[in-house]
């Protein structure tokens, strides 16, 4: 039997991510030593590896909590985690396109702002085309 901080240790999961995970029964209530101090077994911790594991997959707590009631339920759980996959692929590519936007963005304001003089009125510099999100084109246009 293990002590919380040692299934801590272990996991790499933090002692308060580990009873918040038992209050939203992502793990079972763990036995009591007879000080009343948390004990856990091997079962317990292979149990949160494997949420820590989906979490850095970034699989949502609800997800995690279905798979565990499949198992608890003794039935396979592969083509429920096979549909929360295709749709955090889905996610990760939108976010993929938005950060490369936003990416490509940011090289323009940079490249315009280092055409541009101080201005201390800020009428004309960088900082007014990321306040009016103006491109290069534009400023030239006035």
């Amino acid at each position: 039997m293990l002590s919380i901080g040692e299934v801590s240790q272990q996991t790499g999961v933090s002692t308060q991510t580990i009873r918040y995970y038992e209050r939203i029964k992502l793990l079972p209530e763990p036995k009591r030593a007879g000080n009343n101090y948390r004990v856990y077994s091997d079962s317990d911790v292979e149990r949160l590896r494997f949420v820590n594991r989906a979490r850095q997959l970034d699989f949502a707590l609800e997800d995690i909590a279905e798979i565990l009631a499949f198992r608890y339920q003794n039935a396979p759980p592969c083509q429920y985690v096979m549909n929360v996959m295709t749709q955090q692929i889905t996610v990760i590519e939108e976010r993929i396109g938005d950060l490369q936007r936003l990416r490509d963005e940011l090289v323009n304001l940079h490249r315009v702002g280092l055409t541009m003089p101080e201005d201390i009125e800020m009428k004309q510099c960088v900082c007014h085309l990321i306040k009016t999100g103006q491109s290069n084109e534009d400023v030239n246009d006035e």
